[in-house]
């Protein structure tokens, strides 16, 4: 090998000349680097050559090959390589040079340290990083820092002597770099800390802890960007580390943090790094900030006060530390409970929305939007208050402002359509004011643009609003909006277009078969938009228009929209080649839309449609692909968590020239590990959940593609995004329903509850139960994402529900769902915890839980109803293990937790059938007291849950003492106007006679219940009350009779629409009434249609 060559070769990669560098590279790498003395030269190079590019290119091709080549250069050799190394790095004058020999020494030392060499090594760093010169002190702190990265596992029985360093070179009084890497080698440290056994170490780290935020606070002062980002970088890091590390000072972290995004004195990226610190401490510490006294108001009311800053002329994708503090706000709302945050904001919105400021009505405006999503059971008993706030901000003079009342709308309908719709008379006629008065062209250019904002704003509230609207309602509406949106899908801005068409898919999909008449006329001028692809904004436009027509084709049903169909089929597969993943994915929700609307018709796309998708989910991820532009500087250097991994964010700057050749070399594998979300995995996730509603609406025609579905589907269960796992784990669940309801309709034979099973499964059933338990167990019980196990709660529970006890039978999977869901309703599910944190939260299990982490002991809540029903009587066993905890629940200070879990004693109880006699009394007792819950709900569930006992427990001797009380305690709530409540006062009361007639006064009480019939929305009690109406007739009660003519409306009103007030064996049982009074008295029903059919029938 020819040295001068080889020189040659290493300064052609400096030349800007692709193919030079190429060709150079190729080289090296064949002739060259496959042999140690390459590696001999490079280092020779690093030392000694006086190019600075050079050597920089040296260190870092040697730092490649020191894994390959530096046990195989010769012993006698390496003291001299190690001195010279170590003598010109400290010698280095240039940083990036400097840095990469660190990096090079510490290769070196972490195979020389396994190997027991360079022993001495240690020590001289100590003595560069104690040296009078600052450059030494400098260089020798970097070096111990590279060496903790790469070997940090040497060092565990040597942290005294480090903290011992550290004290004093975190406070050196000449260098700003010295304290700096004194910081980053203290981040490495923290990851050797067990503070559980090592009580001495940890004690070290706090100590010093405080000196660390004073590095991040002059760093900040002194206004260096690098520095700032590097500390940043640290306190990140250490969010990954034991919670131990910063207990003692955490609050003073949060506080300091957040004083320093409020202080508009410092640069915004500072502020905004701070607030992402919080979001991430929102995120991963959410019970240690729960637990501190007063920090979730201080941070939310810091928050409003920075969003205040908004500025109307900046740029959507900026990041700004007023975008940040909403950002912040919402993961606030998502992770603490309502009263540390939705409260507090509550109470000062008034002075926000009441300001002369505009910013300032704007971000309380704002704020509260942000905070829906995070709370919306809290913020919907709110809404009454809130609604005249937000219609005076929708028609507030300041167009700024009404923009922000339209995103704000938009949000609260998100999440609150249905309590939204209540206020439809006076919420949409102030959107449609809006949009009206940005439908002129204004005078300039600029107020123009506002105009624009504002038609998209409007388009987007009317679309989340109208999408909650009941079709009685929205009928009164459609020739209001219909031609307005009409005429927007011709506007010259394609993004008002694309507003204007997914306000109009809404409207659609509210008012269905009310929609025909418009249906033609909105579909041809949308069409011309479904084959565009000349440009991104043309691409998203198509998107929306696909997104519409498909909730125009759940409006007006199959056959209307059939003319449709192909050519739209056609269009979202060519969309699958044009290279946008937004477009992709909304052609899969085309084709899960259209196989609702199609089902087994869908059959012919199938072919297509499967290929379309299993390519999706067979595209190869790479294991980076983070795309960092501007908006993301507040996050560049920093460790982030994504998917539960650790991703360190680096701009292209920080880049080696030859990443991309670094990149060949099979044993630079060191990105294995780091996983971010990439648009591939959106993407799969979208894909793989459209393949669990195409094979559930295609059923026996998807058969063909099942296995491969299947196989395809286990690959992605330990996926590294959350999202993919979970739709997987979805995916995995509705494909083991469509096979066992197959196999029911091929059998005739209903599954009936209880162990062992009654009917053995198929061959084909019971080895797909074994492959989704497997799967489901290899991720449930040590999910870290709430997301992810919420969703395997309610796949759970609705299979156990629709499939029964056959997926019990799988090998440990009983066993392991009940320690599963002991572990997720006594909070202990890692999913449940903070990252980093085995801490004992015992002081914060009576504390009341966001929404978002209720949710996940809710679904966890509703397994346990599934498997009562899967069992029957038998779960009575089960009840034991769970009575417990669910009392606890119904015990709660928060009324969501209550009612939730009087439900689940209602619906156990309901599935248990006679099975709840042991558990009567306790159960009784806890129920009598609920009845006068201050909660609405609590007491109405309570009602349903009492009836239910006394129906089907046999020891009446427990209840029967308690019947007075209990119709007295009832009596209220048959007056109330709360529908639900009457529903289940009723339900309650039937079921009360029906189990103990002479206990109760009829005479008196049927009246009263009749009055109250039909109900209007819990048609499930219509089952007890039209049953007990028909025993009593049957009897030939008096009093029942005499209530005869105020009966037959009732009879035909749930005899009419909607048919689901009555389930099959109740209707036959109304109609049987009805004929037996028909028979005693033919003139009652004499021009009654209805009723007559039903005699004729």
């Amino acid at each position: 090998m020819d040295q001068q060559k080889f020189l040659e070769l290493l300064q052609s990669i400096q030349i800007p000349d692709t193919n030079r560098v190429k060709a150079a590279t190729t080289e090296l790498r064949k002739t060259y680097y496959p042999h140690p003395q390459s590696l001999l030269w490079l280092l020779h190079i690093l030392t000694s050559h006086d190019v600075p590019e050079l050597r920089q290119q040296a260190a870092v091709e040697a730092q490649r090959l020191i894994p390959k080549h530096w046990s195989s250069l010769p012993a006698d050799q390496k003291p001299a390589i190690r001195e010279k190394l170590l003598e010109s790095t400290l010698g280095e004058e240039k940083t990036l040079v400097r840095h990469s020999a660190a990096r090079v020494i510490a290769s070196i030392a972490e195979n020389d340290l396994e190997d027991g060499e360079w022993e001495s090594l240690p020590g001289l760093l100590h003595q560069a990083a104690t040296s009078k010169q600052v450059a030494h002190r400098e260089i020798g702190i970097f070096i111990l820092f590279s060496l903790l990265e790469t070997a940090g596992d040497a060092f565990e029985d040597k942290l005294p002597g480090l903290f011992s360093l550290f004290s004093n070179t975190i406070k050196d009084p000449e260098s700003a770099e010295v304290r700096i890497n004194t910081m980053l080698c203290l981040s490495r440290v923290a990851m050797l800390i067990q503070p559980d056994e090592d009580a001495e170490n940890l004690a070290r780290f706090v100590e010093i802890f405080p000196g660390m935020v004073g590095v991040l606070k002059s760093s900040v002062d002194e206004q260096n960007e690098e520095r700032v980002m590097q500390a940043f970088e640290v306190f990140q890091t250490l969010l990954g580390c034991e919670s131990a590390l910063l207990n003692k000072h955490f609050k003073d972290l949060l506080t300091f943090m957040i004083n320093l995004a409020a202080d508009t004195d410092i640069p915004d990226e500072s502020r905004s790094q701070a607030l992402s610190f919080l979001m991430q401490c929102a995120r991963y510490r959410k019970m240690k900030i729960q637990a501190i006294r007063d920090m979730g108001e201080t941070l939310t009311l810091k928050s409003m006060q920075i969003a205040t800053e908004i500025d109307d002329e900046e740029d959507d994708d900026d990041v700004t530390p007023h975008k940040s503090a909403l950002g912040l706000l919402d993961l606030l709302a998502t992770s603490l409970p309502p009263r540390q945050v939705i409260v507090p904001l509550l109470a000062a919105l008034p002075q926000y929305v009441n300001s002369e400021q505009p910013k300032y009505r704007q971000a309380g405006i704002l704020a509260l939007g942000m905070c829906v999503e995070g709370a919306p059971d809290f913020i919907a008993t709110q809404l009454d208050t809130l609604m005249p706030i937000v219609l005076k901000l929708l028609n507030d003079p300041e167009i700024g402002v009404r923009n922000a009342a339209l995103n704000g709308v938009a949000r609260l309908a998100d999440d609150l359509a249905e309590e939204l719709c209540k206020h439809h008379a006076e919420l949409i006629p102030a959107l449609l004011k809006n949009l009206d008065s940005a439908s002129v062209q204004a005078a300039n250019a600029a107020d123009q643009e506002k105009n624009l904002d504002i038609l998209k704003a409007s388009c987007g509230a009317l679309d989340s609003v109208t999408e909650g609207v009941d079709k009685a309602t929205i009928i009164g509406y459609i020739p209001e909006l219909v031609p307005r949106l009409g005429r927007l899908l011709g506007h010259t801005d394609l993004n008002v277009k694309a507003s204007a068409a997914g306000a109009m898919g809404s409207i659609a999909g509210s008012a269905m078969d009310a929609f025909l008449p418009y249906f033609e006329t909105t579909m041809k001028a949308l069409s011309e938009y479904v084959t565009l692809k000349d440009s991104t904004e043309e691409l998203d436009l198509r998107g929306t228009v696909c997104d519409s027509m498909g909730n125009m084709a759940t409006a007006v049903g199959a056959k209307a929209f059939q003319p449709y169909v192909q050519p739209l089929m056609q269009a979202s597969e060519e969309a699958l080649h044009l290279g946008h993943p937004r477009l992709r994915e909304t052609s899969y929700i085309l084709w899960s839309t259209l196989a609702k609307v199609y089902q087994e018709e869908f059959t012919p796309f199938l072919d297509g449609v499967v290929k379309g998708l299993m390519e999706s989910l067979e595209q190869e991820e790479s294991d980076i692909e983070v795309e960092l532009g501007e908006e993301a500087k507040d996050i560049l250097g920093q460790e982030v968590i994504i998917a539960g991994k650790k991703v360190k964010v680096a701009s292209a700057t920080d880049a080696p020239d030859d990443l991309d050749e670094m990149g060949d070399d099979d044993d630079y594998d060191d990105w294995d590990d780091i996983t971010a979300v990439t648009a591939v995995a959106l993407e799969k996730e979208v894909a793989v959940e459209v393949l669990g509603d195409v094979l559930s609406n295609t059923r026996q025609h998807f058969m063909p593609y099942f296995e491969k579905t299947v196989e395809t589907t286990v690959g992605l269960v330990e996926h590294s995004y959350e999202g993919v796992r979970k739709a997987a784990i979805g995916t995995l669940w509705r494909s083991y329903a469509c096979l066992f309801g197959l196999m029911e309709d091929h059998t005739g034979e209903k599954w009936t509850p209880g162990l062992p099973l009654k009917s053995q499964p198929s061959e084909e059933v019971l080895k797909l139960g074994e492959v989704v338990s497997i799967a489901t167990l290899s991720v449930w019980d040590d999910e870290v994402d709430r997301a992810v196990v919420t969703d395997i709660n309610r796949s759970v529970s609705a299979t156990l529900k629709l499939c029964g006890p056959a997926i019990l039978t799988q090998d440990k999977f009983a066993e392991s769902m009940t320690t599963t869901m002991g572990a997720i309703i006594s909070k202990a599910h890692p999913c449940q915890q903070d990252m980093g944190d085995d801490d004992d939260h015992e002081g914060l299990d009576d504390e009341e839980s966001s929404e978002y982490d209720w949710l996940v002991i809710d679904t966890a809540l509703d397994v346990i109803i599934g498997v009562s029903k899967a069992l029957g009587s038998q779960f009575s066993e089960v009840w034991k293990i769970y009575q417990k905890p669910v009392m606890k629940y119904a015990s709660s200070q928060t009324n969501y937790e209550r009612s939730t879990a009087v439900g689940v004693i209602a619906e156990c109880t309901k599935n248990m059938g006679a099975g709840v006699a042991p558990f009567t009394e306790v159960l009784l007792k806890l129920l009598l007291h609920r009845l006068s819950d201050e909660d609405p709900e609590t007491k109405s569930n309570a009602a349903y849950a009492i009836g239910l006992l006394i129906f089907h427990s046999t020891n009446s001797a427990a209840y029967l003492p308690s019947f007075n009380t209990i119709l007295s305690k009832l009596e209220p709530l048959l007056q109330t106007r709360r529908a639900r409540t009457l529903d289940n006062a009723c339900g309650c009361v039937s079921r009360m006679i029906m189990a103990h007639q002479d206990k109760v006064p009829v005479d008196d009480i049927l009246p009263v219940m009749v009055d109250l019939l039909p109900l209007t929305e819990d048609y499930e009690e219509n089952t007890p009350i039209f049953d007990c109406i028909a025993g009593l007739y049957s009897q030939q009660n008096s009093s029942i009779i005499e209530l005869t003519p105020k009966l037959l409306p009732i009879f035909t009103s749930v005899l009419s629409d909607p048919v689901e007030q009555l389930d099959t064996p109740t209707r036959a049982k109304v109609i049987a009434t009805v004929k037996f009074i028909a028979e005693k008295n033919p003139s009652l029903i004499q021009g009654n249609e209805t009723l007559m059919n039903c005699v004729r029938g």
